[in-house]
Formats: structure tokens, sequence, C-alpha cells
């Protein structure tokens, strides 16, 4: 149980640390407005309100739509698997480009045996997966146009524990004849 409980800590620290990096530039640009509202009671049937009867707060509640690109079920089975105790880079398809998919069988071909930065990664220009099948991951691109194995990347450059993580748009799969 104390086991399970560690790793959803280690996955919910990875989910935090992508969506918080995973902000527009405009977000970054903008300075904050500051507005004081005053506290007013509202009555618990109220139109428009959203969580919990007991006043707890989801996930879905704080982070809504900021969400889509999440790669949770991946980043689950890898974490489930060991593989982001060591220094790695991952490419974690997000939930919607996996779709009903099995994580389990690609997992290998999506993670990386060194711990790279983007920067790291152009520099490479391709990299070897731990799957060792077929030909090395192909990186092109710089800064916002950098692809994965042609794949583009959703968010990324995102340091989360022993892992960097980037979110892709589809599941890479190894090249023919591999």
């Amino acid at each position: 149980m104390t086991k399970v409980r560690v790793a959803g800590a280690g996955l919910l620290a990875a989910a935090t640390a992508i969506l918080a990096a995973c902000g527009t530039a405009s977000d970054a640009a903008s300075p904050p407005n500051r507005t004081t509202i005053p506290s007013v009671p509202v009555p618990a049937g109220a139109a428009g309100l959203t969580g919990s009867p007991d006043g707890s707060t989801t996930k879905a509640d704080v982070f809504g739509p900021a969400c889509s690109p999440m790669p949770s079920r991946f980043l689950a089975v890898a974490e489930t698997a060991g593989l982001l105790g060591t220094a790695v880079t991952v490419f974690a398809p997000a939930d919607a480009a996996l779709g009903d998919a099995d994580p389990e069988p690609i997992l290998r071909h999506h993670v990386i045996g060194k711990r790279f930065d983007a920067k790291g990664l152009a520099v490479a220009g391709s990299v070897s997966s731990l799957d060792g099948a077929g030909d090395p991951v192909k990186i092109e691109g710089f800064g916002e146009n950098m692809t994965i194995d042609g794949a583009k990347i959703l968010c990324g450059n995102v340091p989360a524990g022993n892992a960097t993580i980037f979110v892709i748009d589809r599941v890479l799969k190894p090249k023919a004849g591999a």
C-alpha cells in the first residue's frame, strides 16, 4: 500500500510539473491581474458551482481543459514498470493520442536511457530507446519546431524527478523490420 501511495505521489508531482510548464508564452508575458474579491456566502445549490458536496476539490476542478495533453495513462504505466526511477528522457504520448491502446507494449520505445533536455536532444539528433529495436529515434528541428520521429511536442522539457518529460501528439512506432 505504501509503495502505491509513493508511486501515486510521484505521478502527481510529474503531472503537476507538466501542467505548470505547459503554460503558453502569453501566460508568462502578461502581468498578473490582481483583484480582491470579497468573501460572500453562496448557497450549496447555486448554479455554476463545481466540486464535490463535501467541499473537496478534484484535479478536474483545478486543471479543467488544460489537462487535455496529459500523458497520465502512459506515465502511470512507466512508473509502475520502474522506468522513472533512473535518469531518463520520456516521450509520453498524450492520453488522446494513446486512445484505447495498451501503453505497456510500446513503453520502452518511448523511454531513452539517458536524461536529455531539449537542447541536448537537438544536438544529439538521434537517440536510442530502451527497447533497442531498430533505428534510433530521430530528433529534428529546434525549440517549438522540434519533432520526435515526426511527432510534434505538445509540451516538453519538463523536469520531473529523475526524468525529463516531453508530451507528444502520437505514439512512436519502431521502424519496420526492427
